[in-house]
């Protein structure tokens, strides 16, 4: 039995994919924990992570919610940087106090989300070996391809690459404090010099849940980079769709994730875009919204409004899905062959966006001043133009046979059988 420890954002669609991930590894005969602030643990689904809490004082119980609530809505540049400074405070968290924790817990390996430096950080100074995962989209730099938090496309044109290493250079100056903090437990961790995310990925593994061809196409991946696809637990494990969908009327899929589901000003234009289509629609706010605000988007067009639906089932059944484009949505809706609508808000959302408009399976449009008409004209072209379908369709078999959790799970107990030979040796 190995005994992993978890390092990853608290940000659900990370916790999910690294639950199912656990589940899969607690069921082959491991153990997993999971080091965070105190709130995480309730947010946990999964039964089989044994949670072990850190940041007692500087991340006490109960601030969680202003965190998640700054990164779903920052606002301008001063929001921004309170995220920022977000993401440095956790980075500093992790390296400040999951050294001693993970020794008296006597982990044997890390799985570390790309999203979170610290991760590598601490296992390089604990000399654990480490597998990094991509639930978003890949941190790996590439001259030829933006950075995901970037909107545009692939151009590998001289101004595709300046435009490309211009914004890197901006993105990294914006991210100084983070810098800052990983430059520094480097340093007190006698390791070598680094101050980006892309500089704390490991060297034995790294685990991607995108699938070859919806990315752009990279050039310098490392030789230890797997696409394995979603990180997902069996479909037949999810509850079934129970909505009365009729069969004459196209259904559609409206979901903006965990943390952009309060905005109801925007799913009100869904719904009265949908109405002017007369097509049936389900929204999924994700707890964000008020029984008023429901009611109120029920009469605007939606014929079903609720808090959390079983996606990949609504998925397999819906003809079209307007999604904020996070990466897990967007993987479950490639899954079904369902062609998308995205309305990209934060992240590296207006890359997914991008990549979706690259591969064909869909639209994207700018959420600022849109409007219910322009929504309507976008989502008719999915409903009605064959080749948004037959393109997302295309991806079917290639999310269902990429390996998921369970090859994840044979790569990282690859690792830790060449770890324990380097030890040996």
């Amino acid at each position: 039995m190995t005994h992993f420890a978890v390092v990853a954002p608290a940000f659900s669609s990370h916790l999910r994919a690294m639950e199912a991930l656990a589940e899969t590894l607690v069921a082959r005969g491991h153990k997993v924990s999971l080091l965070h602030q105190a709130d995480v643990g309730g947010r946990l689904h999964s039964t089989a992570i044994h949670f072990q809490p850190i940041g007692l004082e500087s991340h006490p119980a109960g601030s969680l919610d202003a965190m998640i609530r700054r990164a779903g809505n920052p606002g301008g540049p001063l929001g921004l940087m309170r995220v920022i400074h977000d993401v440095a405070r956790n980075t500093a968290l992790f390296c400040r106090e999951a050294p001693e924790r993970l020794r008296e817990l006597g982990v044997d390996a890390i799985i570390a989300d790309q999203m979170e430096a610290a991760g590598g950080l601490v296992a390089e100074h604990l000399r654990l070996p480490y597998i990094s995962v991509a639930c978003a989209l890949p941190v790996n730099r590439d001259p030829l391809v933006p950075l995901p938090v970037m909107p545009w496309g692939y151009d590998t044109s001289p101004r595709g690459r300046h435009l490309n290493q211009g914004s890197a250079q901006v993105y990294d100056l914006l991210m100084h404090e983070h810098a800052r903090v990983i430059r520094r437990y480097a340093k007190a961790f006698g390791l070598a010099e680094r101050s980006t995310l892309a500089d704390c990925l490991s060297p034995y593994a790294q685990i991607s849940q995108c699938v070859p061809e919806f990315d752009f196409p990279r050039t310098e991946l490392p030789a230890n980079f797997h696409e394995v696809g979603p990180l997902r637990l069996p479909v037949t494990q999810e509850p079934a769709l129970t909505y009365p969908i009729r069969s004459d009327k196209p259904f559609v899929f409206a979901s903006l994730g965990t943390l952009q589901g309060a905005r109801f000003t925007l799913f009100e234009r869904i719904a009265r875009a949908c109405k002017m289509l007369d097509v049936q629609l389900l929204i999924a706010h994700c707890g964000g919204l008020t029984l008023s605000q429901c009611d109120a988007l029920k009469r605007a067009g939606a014929d079903w409004v609720t808090d959390f639906a079983p996606q990949r089932a609504t998925l397999a059944r819906a003809d079209a899905v307007i999604t904020h484009a996070g990466l897990n949505t967007v993987l479950d809706a490639l899954e079904a062959g369902t062609p998308m609508l995205a309305l990209p808000i934060a992240f590296d959302q207006p890359g997914v966006a991008a990549r979706i408009e690259h591969a064909g399976v869909g639209l994207r449009l700018s959420p600022r001043r849109l409007t219910p008409s322009k929504l309507a004209s976008s989502l008719q072209r999915l409903l009605t133009e064959p080749h948004f379908r037959m393109k997302a369709q295309d991806f079917q078999p290639r999310v269902q046979t990429a390996g998921g959790v369970q090859k994840a799970a044979n790569i990282i107990e690859d690792v830790l059988g060449k770890a324990a030979l380097e030890r040996l040796a």
